[in-house]
C-alpha cells in the first residue's frame, strides 16, 4: 500500500541557519590561516544581538566580530526594519582555549593515529530517489528555498521577500518505495508589511504557485517533473502573516537543524551537529565519511538503499563499530554484516585518514551551512581570506568531497559487480 513521507528545509535567513553560517565562517577563517586549528564554536542570535561561545586552539587570530557581521550582511539582514542587521547588531564573544583533557586524547605523535575528538555514532544514508542519491522530499524542499533566495536577490519579482523562510514537501510513495506523486507543499516566507492582510496572503500564494514553483520544476529531471500534478495541496504562509521573522522573531542556535542538514528524517541520525566543528570532531567528519560510503555503495549497485553507522570512543582512532543496513535491497549475495566487514576493509575510518581522504582540513565549511550538507555538487573553487596579521591569501579548495563517486569502481571489484 502507498504511503506518505515528508521532509522540511529552512532558508539561509532562518535564525538557526544564520547561527550555523556564522559558526562555519569562523571555522573557515581559522583553517585558512592554520589548518591544524581545533575549533568548536557555537553561535546564538536574537534581536539585535549575536553571542559567540566555544573552544579554539589555533596559531592564528580571527576578527570574529567582523566575520559575523559579514555573514549576516551577505545573508540579507541589512535593514534596521528587520530588528537585526549586520552593521548595527551587538556581537558578544566568549571563546576560550580547548581543554587539555580533550586535546590529550586527540593529538598523537603519529598523526594517523589521532583519536576521535568525542564519542558518538554517526550515520550516512543514500537511496535512488534522485540523481544525487538523496531522499526526494528533502531535495525538493531545499530547491524551493534556494530558488526563493535567488528571486529575492534578483529584486525583479516577489520584491516583498525577506530572508527568513521554510518549506516542506510531502511525497506519496508506492509500496516498492519509489516516488509516486507530490502530495503537498508548504512554503512560509517572511515578507514586507502589506496595507491589507487578505490581498497580501492571496498575492504571496499566487506568486509561490505561478512564479516560484515553475522555476523550481523547470530545473528538475523529467521523471521528477512528472510527479507534479494538478491536485497538489499548497499551504502558503498558513498563519496568514509573516513580517516578524529572522533572529528578531525567533532566537537562533548553532546545530538545531541537524535533520535538515542530513536526510530529512530518512535513515537515521546520531544526534551530533556539524557547524562550527573542525574535522577532528567525528560528529562532522565521520558523518561525511558515512555518507560517502553509503552513496558509493548505492551508485555501485550493491543495494538500492543503504544506511551506514560509524561509532567512536573519544581518544580512540579506529571505530568501535561499523554497521550497514540495506533494508532488504541488497543486490549481492551477502548479508549486511558481511557488507559491513568489506566496508571496513575498503575504507580507512580513522579520523586522520578521513580528514586526508576527504580533504577536510581546508576552509570548505561555510558552503555547507545552508541547504544541506549532503546531496550537494562537488566542485573546486578559489576562496580569498584576509587577516590584519597574516595578510591576504587565496586558497583553491574542493567543496563537498564526500559526494564524489570515486570508490564505485573499487566497490564493484570487491563485490563482483
Amino acid at each position: 500500500m502507498s504511503y506518505l513521507f515528508t521532509s522540511e528545509s529552512v532558508s539561509e535567513g532562518h535564525p538557526d541557519k544564520v547561527s550555523d553560517q556564522i559558526s562555519d565562517a569562523l571555522l573557515d577563517e581559522f583553517l585558512a590561516f592554520d589548518p591544524n586549528s581545533k575549533v568548536a564554536i557555537e553561535t546564538l542570535v536574537t534581536t539585535g544581538q549575536v553571542v559567540l561561545a566555544g573552544e579554539v586552539k589555533s596559531k592564528t587570530y580571527v576578527d570574529v566580530q567582523e566575520t559575523a557581521r559579514k555573514v549576516i550582511n551577505q545573508i540579507g539582514y541589512t535593514k534596521a526594519a528587520y530588528r537585526f542587521d549586520g552593521d548595527s547588531c551587538g556581537v558578544l564573544t566568549a571563546i576560550h582555549e580547548q581543554s587539555d583533557d580533550i586535546n590529550r586524547g586527540v593529538d598523537r605523535e603519529d598523526r594517523m593515529e589521532q583519536g576521535a575528538g568525542d564519542q558518538g555514532m554517526m550515520f550516512g544514508y543514500a537511496c535512488k530517489d534522485t540523481e544525487d542519491y538523496m531522499p526526494l522530499p528533502l531535495e525538493l524542499s531545499h530547491r524551493i528555498l534556494k530558488e526563493l533566495a535567488v528571486i529575492r536577490r534578483e529584486e525583479k519579482e516577489m520584491t516583498y521577500l525577506r530572508p527568513d523562510s521554510k518549506s516542506q514537501v510531502t511525497i506519496e510513495y508506492n509500496d516498492d518505495n519509489t516516488p509516486k506523486r507530490v502530495e503537498a507543499i508548504v512554503v512560509s516566507t517572511q515578507h514586507d508589511e502589506f496595507d491589507d492582510d487578505e490581498p497580501m496572503l492571496a498575492k504571496i500564494k499566487e506568486d509561490v504557485i505561478n512564479i516560484l514553483m515553475p522555476r523550481v520544476i523547470a530545473q528538475l529531471p523529467e521523471r521528477v517533473q512528472a510527479l507534479f500534478g494538478d491536485a497538489i495541496k499548497y499551504h502558503v504562509n498558513p498563519t496568514g502573516k509573516f513580517v516578524i521573522g529572522g533572529p528578531h522573531g525567533d532566537t537562533g542556535l548553532t546545530g538545531r537543524k541537524i535533520i535538515v542538514d542530513t536526510y530529512g528524517g530518512k535513515g537515521a541520525h546520531g544526534g551530533g551537529a556539524f557547524s562550527g566543528k573542525d574535522p577532528s570532531k567525528v560528529d562532522r567528519s565521520a558523518a561525511y565519511a558515512s555518507r560517502h560510503i553509503a552513496k558509493n555503495l548505492v551508485a555501485a549497485g550493491v543495494a538500492d538503499e543503504v544506511l551506514v553507522q560509524l561509532a567512536y570512543a573519544i581518544g580512540v582512532a579506529k571505530p568501535v563499530g561499523v554497521y550497514v543496513n540495506t533494508y532488504g535491497t541488497a543486490k549481492v549475495k551477502m548479508d549486511d554484516g558481511a557488507i559491513a566487514r568489506e566496508v571496513e576493509n575498503l575504507f580507512d575510518l580513522r579520523p586522520a585518514a578521513i580528514e586526508e581522504r576527504l580533504k577536510l582540513r581546508n576552509p570548505i565549511y561555510r558552503e555547507t551551512a545552508a541547504y544541506g550538507h549532503m546531496g550537494r555538487t562537488p566542485k573546486t573553487v578559489t576562496k580569498v581570506f584576509e587577516s590584519p596579521y597574516w595578510g591576504k591569501i587565496e586558497k583553491e579548495v574542493e567543496l563537498f568531497t564526500w559526494e564524489k563517486l570515486d570508490y564505485v569502481i573499487e566497490i564493484k571489484k570487491v563485490f563482483g559487480l
